[in-house]
């Protein structure tokens, strides 16, 4: 079972594209990706493709989160709330354990959050954790929350205020390592089911029997042919398939040196002033950054490839942080900042942060399956559902799904991943692969302070589908979110695909 994509493996696949396949995928971020996947496990012949890379919309600009939908179960979205729960269990038990880890989460209780607040907020943490126990995932996986006493809170968050500080709500949640790794996990397990994973690759007209499609390397034109097409690009989903109706929303992040926030060991729900349900997250991270997000602000117009970030929310989340926090973090201190738009559906609300987050499977007229609106968590289901429809309603013989235990390229138990010979920062990245990436010697970092090092690079190149530097950089690993940082890694990239 192969599973590299480098490459000399796109060229190839892309030679080999004379023949009708049964299922043709547009988008390769998370539910794309999920798809090729599970459709491939099903024993049907597939062909991925994206104009541009893996994960290189939506599913790399997210908080990194797999949660358990505790804000859909308060706004009344049970269904929604409980598939959440039942995506993290899998992702964290069985799928890529090595990807995502207990988060511990602290909600401050501050003066500006009332005690009939507090006790709302803990109801809601209770409920939570009996959505974790509906969906079976184990107490050992996610612990339970709790009350924190005023030193217990300053103890994991010493940044925090400490005058009216009554102590704080405890809570954990799933952290991935990475989202964007975890959508090359995909399309890398995909391709060791035999699917061909084609970047760079633009559909410029999609139909029920195929696509006509442009190598955007060699400018090259061909057909596409095929039994079934889901497509899954997301926001840009209505450039493709007629009648689909979206109301992007962007949400923007801050990235923070870990010494600006004084050294947490969990993260934060900080309340947004004036509203009952909605929080900034603070999100250390394992390469000594933190995220600070996020915002919910409707876009309008045309969908750019790459969000830009306003300066109304950067000191929008500065402000929400600051009522937190003993010594407010100013705009000097935001090292990067970046923002992505979630593909919502259009259902008239007057509020994109109220818009439902449920996903739809949309059958066109023309017999293309278009998939939009879930959440990274749901993605999993969201393309089972999307290559459900497609089997059924194009005839193709196929096996049941089985995605929902499948481990994904370099899971294993964590007792099995506790065993590796690697430093515990790789097995997060690469799982059981984590020793041939050290084997490969270039233990250089590629950015004095960050712990990514040339052996990645080089990996990424070899089995990871990266093709230039911006592959490198902005999605295999997390460098350019920082530009001082992505300035300083350049040349070691170019090095590595020139």
């Amino acid at each position: 079972m192969n599973t590299s994509l480098n490459a000399a493996r796109r060229e190839a696949d892309l030679g080999a594209l004379d023949q009708a396949v049964d299922v043709l995928v547009v988008g390769l971020g998370a539910t794309g990706a999920g798809a090729a996947l599970d459709a491939a496990a099903r024993g049907l012949s597939v062909v991925a493709i994206d104009a541009h890379d893996l994960a290189f919309g939506t599913s790399r600009w997210s908080s990194k989160l797999v949660h358990g939908g505790l804000r859909y179960l308060a706004s009344g979205q049970v269904d929604v709330a409980y598939e959440s729960a039942v995506e993290r269990g899998i992702l964290m038990e069985h799928t890529a354990p090595h990807l995502v880890r207990a988060q511990p989460f602290v909600l401050p209780l501050t003066g500006l959050v009332s005690r009939p607040q507090a006790a709302l907020a803990a109801t809601g943490l209770r409920a939570g954790d009996l959505l974790r126990a509906a969906a079976r995932t184990s107490r050992r996986t996610l612990p339970g929350p709790r009350r924190l006493t005023a030193v217990e809170t300053l103890r994991l968050a010493p940044a925090l205020r400490q005058y009216g500080l009554r102590g704080g709500l405890l809570s954990w949640d799933g952290q991935l390592t990475d989202d964007a790794r975890l959508v090359t996990a995909l399309a890398r397990t995909a391709a060791g089911q035999g699917a061909k994973i084609l970047t760079r690759v633009r559909a410029l007209r999609l139909a029920g029997d195929g696509a006509e499609a442009r190598d955007e390397l060699t400018g090259h034109r061909f057909e596409i042919k095929a039994r079934a097409v889901i497509n899954a690009t997301g926001v840009w989903a209505g450039e493709l398939a007629e009648g689909v109706r979206l109301r992007p929303s962007r949400g923007t992040h801050l990235v923070l040196r870990a010494e600006s926030l004084g050294g947490l060991s969990a993260g934060l729900h900080v309340p947004i002033p004036g509203e009952t349900n909605r929080f900034v997250l603070v999100l250390p991270q394992g390469d000594g950054r933190v995220y600070v997000g996020l915002t919910d602000e409707p876009v309008d117009g045309p969908i750019p490839d790459v969000p830009e970030v306003p300066e109304t929310d950067i000191g929008f989340l500065l402000d929400v942080l600051g009522t937190a926090l003993d010594v407010p973090v100013g705009r000097s201190d935001v090292a990067g900042a970046f923002a992505g738009l979630r593909p919502l559906l259009d259902d008239r609300h007057g509020r994109t942060a109220d818009v439902s987050r449920r996903h739809a499977v949309l059958p066109g007229p023309d017999g293309v399956v278009t998939v939009v609106g879930g959440k990274l968590t749901t993605y999993r289901r969201m393309a089972q559902d999307a290559v459900d429809l497609a089997v059924r309603s194009r005839g193709l013989a196929a096996a049941p799904c089985r995605t929902a235990r499948l481990p994904l390229v370099g899971a294993a138990a964590p007792a099995e991943l506790a065993r590796l010979d690697a430093p515990r920062r790789l097995i997060r990245t690469y799982g059981t692969e984590a020793p041939a990436v050290l084997a490969l010697g270039r233990s250089e970092q590629v950015v004095p302070g960050l712990p990514v090092t040339e052996a990645e690079l080089v990996w990424a190149v070899r089995h990871e589908g990266a093709l230039d530097e911006s592959d490198l950089l902005d999605r295999r690993t997390r460098v350019g979110l920082v530009p001082a940082d992505r300035e300083a890694a350049l040349p070691a990239a170019r090095a590595l695909v020139s």
